[in-house]
Protein backbone atom coordinates (compact mmCIF):
# COMPACT_ATOMS: atom_id res chain seq x y z
CA UNK A 1 0.00 0.00 0.00
CA UNK A 2 1.31 3.42 -0.98
CA UNK A 3 1.69 6.61 1.20
CA UNK A 4 -1.44 8.29 -0.76
CA UNK A 5 -3.53 5.45 -0.46
CA UNK A 6 -3.58 5.65 3.21
CA UNK A 7 -6.72 7.54 4.81
CA UNK A 8 -6.66 9.33 7.89
CA UNK A 9 -9.93 9.74 9.45
CA UNK A 10 -10.82 12.62 12.31
CA UNK A 11 -13.50 12.84 14.55
CA UNK A 12 -14.78 15.92 14.49
CA UNK A 13 -16.72 16.00 18.04
CA UNK A 14 -18.64 19.65 17.50
CA UNK A 15 -19.68 17.89 13.94
CA UNK A 16 -23.62 18.08 13.06
CA UNK A 17 -25.66 14.82 14.50
CA UNK A 18 -26.53 12.65 11.29
CA UNK A 19 -30.23 12.14 12.92
CA UNK A 20 -30.69 16.18 13.46
CA UNK A 21 -34.34 17.12 11.63
CA UNK A 22 -34.25 18.86 7.71
CA UNK A 23 -34.90 22.17 8.05
CA UNK A 24 -35.44 22.94 4.29
CA UNK A 25 -35.10 20.63 1.54
CA UNK A 26 -33.18 21.66 -1.44
CA UNK A 27 -36.01 21.05 -4.11
CA UNK A 28 -37.60 24.48 -1.44
CA UNK A 29 -34.43 25.61 -1.83
CA UNK A 30 -33.79 25.50 -5.75
CA UNK A 31 -37.25 27.10 -6.05
CA UNK A 32 -36.95 30.02 -4.06
CA UNK A 33 -33.19 30.96 -5.39
CA UNK A 34 -34.75 30.65 -9.03
CA UNK A 35 -37.67 33.02 -8.10
CA UNK A 36 -35.29 35.62 -6.08
CA UNK A 37 -33.31 35.53 -9.26
CA UNK A 38 -36.28 36.09 -11.78
CA UNK A 39 -37.35 38.99 -9.44
CA UNK A 40 -33.38 40.27 -10.54
CA UNK A 41 -33.63 39.56 -13.88
CA UNK A 42 -37.25 41.81 -14.32
CA UNK A 43 -35.98 44.76 -11.79
CA UNK A 44 -33.27 44.90 -13.33
CA UNK A 45 -34.40 44.36 -17.23
CA UNK A 46 -36.74 47.34 -16.19
CA UNK A 47 -34.67 49.49 -15.13
CA UNK A 48 -32.27 48.79 -17.99
CA UNK A 49 -35.19 49.29 -20.66
CA UNK A 50 -36.17 52.28 -19.03
CA UNK A 51 -32.57 53.91 -19.72
CA UNK A 52 -32.45 52.53 -22.77
CA UNK A 53 -32.31 49.46 -24.08
CA UNK A 54 -31.81 50.00 -28.23
CA UNK A 55 -29.33 51.20 -30.74
CA UNK A 56 -29.27 55.39 -31.38
CA UNK A 57 -27.28 57.46 -34.05
CA UNK A 58 -24.47 57.27 -31.93
CA UNK A 59 -24.65 53.54 -30.93
CA UNK A 60 -26.18 51.29 -28.05
CA UNK A 61 -28.23 53.26 -25.29
CA UNK A 62 -26.62 52.61 -21.72
CA UNK A 63 -29.41 49.98 -20.92
CA UNK A 64 -28.52 48.07 -24.34
CA UNK A 65 -26.22 45.28 -23.06
CA UNK A 66 -27.50 44.87 -19.19
CA UNK A 67 -31.43 44.42 -20.09
CA UNK A 68 -30.35 41.55 -23.10
CA UNK A 69 -27.99 39.98 -20.03
CA UNK A 70 -30.96 40.70 -17.90
CA UNK A 71 -32.79 38.62 -20.39
CA UNK A 72 -30.36 36.10 -20.26
CA UNK A 73 -30.86 35.49 -16.50
CA UNK A 74 -34.52 35.71 -16.33
CA UNK A 75 -34.05 32.56 -18.98
CA UNK A 76 -31.94 30.88 -16.88
CA UNK A 77 -34.23 31.21 -14.00
CA UNK A 78 -37.25 30.73 -15.67
CA UNK A 79 -35.65 27.04 -17.15
CA UNK A 80 -34.40 26.40 -13.25
CA UNK A 81 -37.56 26.71 -12.08
CA UNK A 82 -39.18 24.85 -14.32
CA UNK A 83 -36.92 22.14 -13.69
CA UNK A 84 -36.97 22.16 -9.77
CA UNK A 85 -40.65 22.03 -10.32
CA UNK A 86 -40.75 19.28 -12.30
CA UNK A 87 -37.95 17.59 -9.98
CA UNK A 88 -40.45 18.65 -7.08
CA UNK A 89 -42.51 15.77 -7.48
CA UNK A 90 -39.27 13.28 -6.83
CA UNK A 91 -37.88 13.05 -3.81
CA UNK A 92 -35.28 15.66 -2.69
CA UNK A 93 -33.18 15.65 -0.10
CA UNK A 94 -32.45 17.68 3.11
CA UNK A 95 -30.50 21.16 2.13
CA UNK A 96 -29.87 21.41 5.79
CA UNK A 97 -30.54 20.10 8.88
CA UNK A 98 -31.12 21.90 12.49
CA UNK A 99 -27.75 21.15 13.58
CA UNK A 100 -26.22 22.37 10.15
CA UNK A 101 -28.28 25.51 10.12
CA UNK A 102 -26.97 26.42 14.37
CA UNK A 103 -23.66 25.67 13.15
CA UNK A 104 -24.29 28.41 10.22
CA UNK A 105 -26.02 30.53 12.51
CA UNK A 106 -23.20 30.58 14.98
CA UNK A 107 -20.95 32.29 12.07
CA UNK A 108 -23.79 34.46 10.39
CA UNK A 109 -24.76 36.19 13.51
CA UNK A 110 -21.77 37.46 14.51
CA UNK A 111 -20.60 38.50 11.55
CA UNK A 112 -23.96 40.59 11.16
CA UNK A 113 -22.98 41.77 13.94
CA UNK A 114 -19.66 42.89 13.49
CA UNK A 115 -21.24 44.73 10.23
CA UNK A 116 -23.45 46.76 12.70
CA UNK A 117 -21.02 47.58 15.48
CA UNK A 118 -18.48 48.80 12.89
CA UNK A 119 -20.94 51.22 12.03
CA UNK A 120 -20.93 52.52 15.78
CA UNK A 121 -17.50 51.52 17.23
CA UNK A 122 -15.10 51.64 14.03
CA UNK A 123 -13.87 48.64 11.90
CA UNK A 124 -10.65 47.86 14.82
CA UNK A 125 -12.76 47.89 18.02
CA UNK A 126 -15.56 45.51 15.62
CA UNK A 127 -12.62 43.44 14.80
CA UNK A 128 -10.95 43.09 18.18
CA UNK A 129 -14.47 41.92 19.21
CA UNK A 130 -15.46 39.81 16.67
CA UNK A 131 -11.94 37.80 16.78
CA UNK A 132 -11.89 37.73 20.53
CA UNK A 133 -15.34 36.13 20.90
CA UNK A 134 -15.01 33.45 18.01
CA UNK A 135 -11.69 32.35 19.29
CA UNK A 136 -13.29 32.31 22.79
CA UNK A 137 -16.84 30.79 22.18
CA UNK A 138 -16.78 28.78 18.44
CA UNK A 139 -12.51 28.27 19.36
CA UNK A 140 -12.98 27.01 23.07
CA UNK A 141 -9.71 29.01 22.70
CA UNK A 142 -8.44 30.53 26.27
CA UNK A 143 -9.35 34.07 27.18
CA UNK A 144 -5.60 35.26 27.31
CA UNK A 145 -5.29 34.31 23.96
CA UNK A 146 -8.06 34.83 22.42
CA UNK A 147 -7.69 38.53 23.65
CA UNK A 148 -4.01 39.14 23.08
CA UNK A 149 -4.43 37.68 19.31
CA UNK A 150 -7.31 39.65 18.98
CA UNK A 151 -5.19 42.63 20.29
CA UNK A 152 -2.20 41.83 18.17
CA UNK A 153 -4.10 40.93 14.99
CA UNK A 154 -6.03 44.18 15.33
CA UNK A 155 -3.01 46.98 15.53
CA UNK A 156 -0.99 45.75 12.63
CA UNK A 157 -4.50 46.04 10.86
CA UNK A 158 -4.23 49.46 12.40
CA UNK A 159 -0.94 49.68 11.49
CA UNK A 160 -1.21 48.26 8.06
CA UNK A 161 -4.33 50.61 6.74
CA UNK A 162 -4.03 53.67 8.63
CA UNK A 163 0.14 54.18 9.09
CA UNK A 164 1.53 52.39 6.55
CA UNK A 165 -0.86 52.67 3.40
CA UNK A 166 -2.93 55.50 4.82
CA UNK A 167 -6.27 54.36 3.71
CA UNK A 168 -9.47 55.94 4.85
CA UNK A 169 -11.63 53.23 7.13
CA UNK A 170 -14.59 53.35 9.53
CA UNK A 171 -13.56 54.89 12.77
CA UNK A 172 -15.16 55.09 15.91
CA UNK A 173 -14.90 56.27 19.33
CA UNK A 174 -11.75 54.76 20.37
CA UNK A 175 -9.65 56.28 17.47
CA UNK A 176 -11.52 59.60 18.55
CA UNK A 177 -10.27 59.48 21.33
CA UNK A 178 -6.33 58.85 20.23
CA UNK A 179 -6.21 61.35 17.65
CA UNK A 180 -7.14 59.13 14.49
Amino acid sequence: MSQTDIEIVVDDPTAPEDDSPSVVSSGTIEILVCLLLLALAITLGYDNWRTGASWDATGPEPGYFPFYLSLILGGGSLYGLITALVARRATSGSFVTRAQAGRVMAVFVPTLLFCLVTQFLGLYVASFLLIASFMRLVGKIALWKSLLTALVFTAIMFVTFDIAFDVIMPKGPLEAAFGH
